[in-house]
């Protein structure tokens, strides 16, 4: 929306606080190209646009650390986070995203226990029933300690390693 908004208005600035400052300049060289194309037609306003939205998509995914993989189709699914995260950030209430968060991760910490508690009491002589308790069991484990740390020390916008 605020390539969308730049294109519009003129102004790159709706864009510039999604791009990283080393790719501003190469985002201003390719904006002020997409003016002047936008100018000559309605196909050449498209292919401008296009090319403006891939690049601006482009610098914002590199700050991230992540490659471009295209332009996506409007309206694909986000999931259900982030429309409403957006939408406590429009209200400023975060009491839906909280609580929808809080009850996803109970619920699969629920999951993952019983799943432990289920498998705990194996025969030491069936080894594949053992192998499914350690598989549970470090499931288990390692999630809950996962997600401490990513509460405790959460990754960096972008850092895609977690």
């Amino acid at each position: 929306m605020a390539a969308i908004r730049s294109l519009e208005t003129g102004n790159l600035n709706h864009v510039l606080i999604w791009i990283p400052k080393e790719g501003e300049e190469e985002l201003r060289g390719i904006f002020e190209k997409a003016i002047v194309a936008r100018k000559a037609g309605a196909d050449a306003n498209a292919v401008a646009d296009d090319w403006f939205f891939e690049n601006t998509i482009r610098l914002h995914r590199a700050g991230e650390g992540a490659s471009y993989t295209g332009l996506k189709p409007a309206g694909l699914s986000e999931g259900p986070v982030v429309p409403r995260a957006e939408k406590a950030i429009e209200t400023g209430d975060p009491k839906e995203t909280i609580d929808f968060i809080l009850k996803t991760i109970e619920e699969d910490l629920t999951h993952r226990f019983h799943r432990v508690m289920e498998t705990k009491k194996y025969d030491v002589d069936d080894v594949a029933a053992g192998r499914e308790y350690v598989e549970a069991f470090m499931g288990w484990v390692t999630y809950s300690h996962s997600l401490y740390m990513s509460v405790m020390h959460p990754p960096a916008h972008g850092d895609h390693d977690h």
